[in-house]
């Protein structure tokens, strides 16, 4: 009689519970089955009415039938549980369909003047060469006639690295330290190390210093700085160059000045100023924008190349005092916000 009951409770649990489509019929029918009045129950409590020998059958044949009908209500419950999670997620999404955002990524402002920068530089024949952020003092400063006691390698000025930290195949002198790179020189000279005039590059990079952040400043910027070196360059052709640069940028009533002024790895070396009509507020005024020189005979030394065979200039400039400029921000910091509002504002 027990077993008969079993079998035809089996069968009811297996015939019904793929057929239960929501919580409320689950709920319902588990309390049919193993509910305080359900059928599993009553079969359970006639366990008293059987004989002594024969209850370790029928015990053995009612784990049996409690684990198959558990299993059958375990499989409905989870599939009720996953209808219910669909449904609280939406409607399907078809994967073909195009994306319901319409609006687009942008690159960042500065990334936008820099390349802007990079391809003007492009088209008269520089190649753009990068470098690590990471640098040793002998790329950053001793190869480009950076003395030791100068102020750049005061811990105020410069990121330095614990003294514990090694890094094989890198440095070039065994008791130097590890810095985040305060300019991207330290290009120009991997560059001049591993190759031969005649060299034309530009070398775009994020530099650190411990600059104390305000309306100009920021400990972290970003820089492009130029390198050409060959026979007989002369600073005739720097001028050239910043000129061309000047007008693509600003338009063709730019003007330049150079104004001298000091740099260990150029000789002679010089602050370059534009003046540009076309500048709002800005106008009318002359604006400092780089800095620049012939590179000096030291550097060249200090990579192996005879200075009275080589000549050549080198220049380097803020990329975000162009994009400052460009488009009429006047605070550095708002570069690095990430104010979606701000952003957008420069996107075409």
């Amino acid at each position: 009689m027990i077993e008969k009951t079993l079998d035809s409770l089996v069968l009811e649990v297996k015939e019904m519970s793929p057929k239960l489509g929501s919580r409320a019929e689950f709920d319902s029918f588990k309390s049919t089955i193993s509910g305080p009045k359900g059928k599993l129950t009553d079969v359970m409590k006639l366990m008293g009415k059987v004989p002594k020998e024969e209850k370790p059958a029928m015990g053995k044949k009612i784990n049996e039938a409690k684990q198959v009908i558990q299993a059958s209500m375990d499989e409905a419950n989870k599939r009720i549980e996953e209808s219910e999670l669909l449904s609280s997620l939406g409607p399907t999404i078809d994967p073909t369909l195009p994306s319901p955002d319409s609006e687009k990524g942008v690159l960042h402002p500065i990334a936008q003047v820099r390349d802007q920068i990079v391809e003007l530089f492009n088209r008269i024949g520089f190649a753009v060469v990068e470098g690590t952020e990471l640098e040793t003092e002998y790329y950053c400063f001793d190869a480009l006639n950076i003395a030791k006691d100068h102020p750049a390698r005061d811990m105020q000025d410069s990121y330095f690295l614990p003294n514990a930290i090694q890094m094989a195949n890198v440095s070039k002198e065994s008791d130097e330290k590890y810095l985040l790179r305060t300019h991207t020189s330290s290009v120009q000279i991997r560059t001049l190390l591993k190759e031969k005039p005649p060299i034309r590059i530009v070398a775009p990079g994020r530099c650190f210093r411990r600059d104390t952040p305000d309306a100009t400043h920021s400990a972290n910027f970003h820089q492009i700085e130029g390198l050409y070196v060959d026979k007989n360059v002369s600073l005739t052709d720097l001028k050239a160059t910043l000129d061309y640069f000047v007008k693509m940028v600003f338009g063709d009533s730019a003007k330049t000045r150079l104004r001298p002024s000091f740099f260990p790895f150029t000789e002679p070396s010089f602050e370059m100023d534009f003046y540009s009509p076309n500048l709002g507020k800005l106008s009318n005024q002359w604006l400092e924008i780089m800095g620049c020189g012939m590179v000096d005979p030291e550097v060249f030394k200090s990579v192996g190349l005879d200075p009275n065979e080589y000549s050549g200039y080198a220049f380097g400039m803020g990329i975000e005092r162009i994009a400052m400029i460009l488009q009429g921000v006047d605070d550095i910091r708002y570069y690095y916000q990430n104010d979606i509002r701000f952003l957008r504002q420069f996107s075409d």
